[in-house]
């Protein structure tokens, strides 16, 4: 028994049994992915209901703050949770009238502008027939070579009734799928949206009991210490979301204003598309760009040419300037960090690790800057107590 008693035996079989228990887990990798994604499934509903309680709980915090100011304190006593009803009521229709007013006005000029694209195709066709005409009358050669071209239009048929039974097949099979996926993915929003009612509704109590689990858990240091990031977190993350939003609608106002002015088609449409795909960081207006160069071409190259210069001197002007303050003050973090979280971020987990990673990285520096900071007054009470002696 005395051999338990030496550490260093203790440590040789604490890092053996690691080895053991790595060992296993890699050669059964398959299960334990599975084993996790099983469990991911189970509490995805959850996960989506937390996601949406933080983003409804910005604005609605806003708003309940901006009611307490108003509500009459003895309605508070017979009515306590009033306030918190109707915030919650006017925070769900403030959200359903913006995606409503970007519906309503996105889509009926998507479908104007698509339908005048297949309406050109057919004298797109015949001036590209044509063209090529007035080419080949210049090469009797080659036009020559294609009409010696022959083909077999059976085989080709053939071929087509096959790929279109195989195909029809896939999609059967792939409908099916989508289906199922699609009906799981509401129901998991829907448990998810509910279970975010009843955290908004209990935020406090249950703020209250976690604290209490992690103080019984841990010590009083350690839990001190997760309280202050978790809250640091939460600040950061709400801040974020805040100054992303404000961000999208002064780019969005931007491109409206200038469009206008410059006479550009699809202004109020343009202008909404680059709002809402700004929302994913600094990446996210090119997206918006693209489409609207493309809707523009449709009535006119050269226009489309003046919108891409007008975007190119705006991006620059949001990613120097609107951007670095707005954001990246918001959530205490420099503009070139900024860009570093993003780039990172997006190379890793695409538009979700941009999404993410600024935030993360604000709270990795505030972090960092506490430490760093503590340390150097540590040193200097040190170098103090040094020269004093």
């Amino acid at each position: 028994m005395k051999y338990f008693k030496d550490g260093q035996v203790i440590k040789g079989i604490t890092i053996g049994s690691v080895l053991i228990v790595v060992y296993l887990a890699l050669n059964n990798i398959n299960g334990i992915l599975g084993t996790i994604s099983y469990f991911a499934g189970l509490i995805m509903p959850f996960i989506v209901g937390g996601v949406i309680a933080f983003i409804l709980n910005v604005p609605m915090k806003a708003i309940e703050k901006k009611l307490n100011k108003f509500v009459d304190k003895k309605c508070k006593k017979k009515h306590p949770k009033v306030v918190r009803i109707t915030a919650y009521m006017l925070t769900l229709i403030a959200i359903l009238a913006v995606i409503a007013g970007v519906i309503l006005v996105v889509v009926p000029e998507l479908v104007s502008t698509i339908s005048q694209l297949i309406s050109q195709i057919p004298n797109a066709v015949n001036n590209l027939i044509n063209w090529l005409e007035l080419k080949l009358s210049s090469f009797p050669e080659y036009e020559e070579k294609i009409k010696n071209i022959t083909i077999n239009w059976d085989s080709i048929l053939a071929n087509a009734m096959s790929f279109l039974s195989v195909g029809t097949r896939g999609i059967i099979n792939g409908g099916i799928g989508a289906i199922s996926g699609l009906f799981s993915g509401i129901t998991n929003f829907f448990i998810g949206f509910v279970f975010s009612v009843y955290v908004l509704f209990q935020k406090e109590r249950l703020s209250a009991q976690c604290k209490k689990l992690m103080y019984v858990l841990l010590s009083e240091s350690k839990a001190d210490r997760i309280v202050e990031v978790m809250r640091l977190t939460n600040t950061t993350f709400s801040n974020f979301l805040s100054g992303q939003c404000l961000e999208a609608c002064i780019l969005g106002c931007l491109f409206v204003v200038t469009m206008l002015i410059l006479r550009l088609p699809y202004a109020l449409l343009i202008g909404i598309i680059i709002a809402v795909t700004a929302l994913v960081p600094i990446v996210g207006a090119f997206m918006g760009c693209a489409v609207g160069a493309v809707l523009i071409m449709i009535d006119s190259p050269l226009k489309a040419v003046i919108f891409i210069v007008v975007f190119l001197i705006l991006q620059q002007i949001e990613g120097n300037l609107i951007y670095p303050h707005v954001v990246g003050n918001s959530v205490g973090l420099p503009g070139i960090w900024v860009l570093v979280a993003v780039t990172i971020g997006g190379n890793l987990f695409g538009i979700m690790g941009m999404l993410t990673f600024i935030p993360i990285s604000s709270v990795c520096y505030a972090l960092l800057r506490t430490y760093v900071n503590r340390k150097i007054e540590e040193k200097e009470v040190g170098v103090e107590k040094y020269n004093t002696k």
